[in-house]
């Protein structure tokens, strides 16, 4: 009944009048906001249906337009008609289809599942296929399938920790577009003279707000991706560091809320293993202004094993950075969460493995202090 009620308030104009007309056909604000507070499941039904409305939008190739057509195998074509083949193929790809509907289409799909299969197989079997027309063929393909507008989670309480997460429907197509482009990028025949045209900042920014999504499958291939982009294109590092800096500063100090924490981590291990010495000032301050703060959030179980490595990672270019480390680290420390705490514990453990006597010194005091208080705490086992 109170679904019922609930649609109403959707699709009927706002009464006139308080209170409900006769035959329940309308509800008053009030009366609207009552229902959804003794039964709030209504109102995330209604939310979802609103969200399943909006799947079917102008992204979406419809029924009413025509199915792909099959196009020719690219190895049964002449070497000269390949190339065109290709730009034709990318091209097919760039429809995107509503996987919602796991009935609707199904021929277009299976040929733009078929034709991505082959894109990929050519690219990484035929030297000489990437030819300067596939650029902007590739990215607007790639721009077209996996750039979008993160749905909302169907579990407005969502713990990454104790919840599954959504998994991404089109997820059939979407693998292989993220394969494709991996292809594209880890190619030999790939130039970034001619990349950087076409993957630019603009571009960046859209791949990683995509970290945010639910789905881990999804994310671990961004991670490579990012990873390829900035080993790549020299140009794009800064600008990829300073992003990734942004966004985890509001992770931090706003949202509390961002999914794909562990995999910028581990993209910034490498990059922070490959930083030259001595290292620059502006490197220090993130580590003190960005990477130890994110000791702080409840979350910190989802990513700890790749914050603690880049922490150690900086230790060991800059032994003079580890007061300041166990500094944030004390400062940081958990008071009402055990199971945090021995996160703590095990990340002072490896700091220790391989901190120099000089600088154990300089720690010993309020180690000892912190370690004494947790010995003596009622949870120690």
């Amino acid at each position: 009944m109170s679904d019922k009620l609930a649609a109403t308030q959707h699709t009927v104009p706002p009464p006139k009048t308080q209170g409900a007309a006769t035959g329940g056909g309308q509800l008053s604000a009030t009366a609207g906001q009552f229902v959804d507070k003794i039964d709030p499941f209504s109102k995330r039904a209604s939310l979802r249906r609103r969200r399943n409305r909006l799947m079917g939008s102008s992204r979406y190739h419809t029924d009413n337009e025509p199915e792909l057509t099959q196009l020719p195998l690219i190895k049964d074509s002449s070497p000269a008609d390949q190339a065109n083949l290709v730009v034709q193929k990318l091209q097919q790809c760039q429809v995107v289809f509503d996987f919602y509907d796991p009935v609707a289409q199904l021929k277009s799909k299976e040929i733009k599942r078929a034709a991505l299969n082959e894109l990929i197989d050519h690219i990484t079997t035929v030297k000489g296929a990437i030819t300067e027309p596939v650029y902007p063929e590739v990215i607007r393909m790639v721009s077209t399938n996996i750039f979008r507008v993160l749905p909302p989670s169907d579990n407005s309480e969502f713990d990454p920790e104790e919840d599954e997460p959504t998994l991404e429907v089109s997820w059939p197509h979407l693998q292989l577009v993220y394969e494709l482009f991996l292809r594209f990028l880890e190619s030999q025949d790939f130039q970034a003279s001619i990349g950087k045209k076409y993957i630019d900042q603009r571009f960046v920014l859209h791949l990683l707000d995509l970290f945010d999504s639910e789905d881990p499958r999804e994310r671990d291939f961004l991670k490579t991706v990012l990873h390829r982009i900035y080993g790549k294109f020299l140009g794009l590092r800064a600008f990829i560091r300073k992003q990734i800096n942004n966004m985890f500063l509001s992770f931090v100090f706003e949202t509390d809320s961002f999914n794909g924490v562990g995999e910028l981590l581990e993209i910034l291990g490498s990059i922070i293993n490959g930083f030259a010495l001595p290292l620059k000032q502006e490197h220090k301050v993130f580590l003190v202004k960005v990477l130890l703060p994110l000791h702080k959030p409840r979350c910190l179980s989802l990513y700890h094993a790749q914050l603690a490595y880049c922490v150690v990672q900086f230790i060991e270019k800059d032994a003079t950075l580890t007061a300041q480390v166990f500094e944030a680290l004390l400062n940081f420390w958990p008071r009402t969460c055990s199971s945090k705490e021995v996160m703590f514990l095990g990340e002072v453990e490896e700091i220790l493995d391989i901190i120099e006597p000089e600088q154990f010194k300089k720690i010993i005091d309020p180690l000892f202090r912190q370690l004494a208080k947790c010995v003596s705490s009622p949870h120690f086992q």
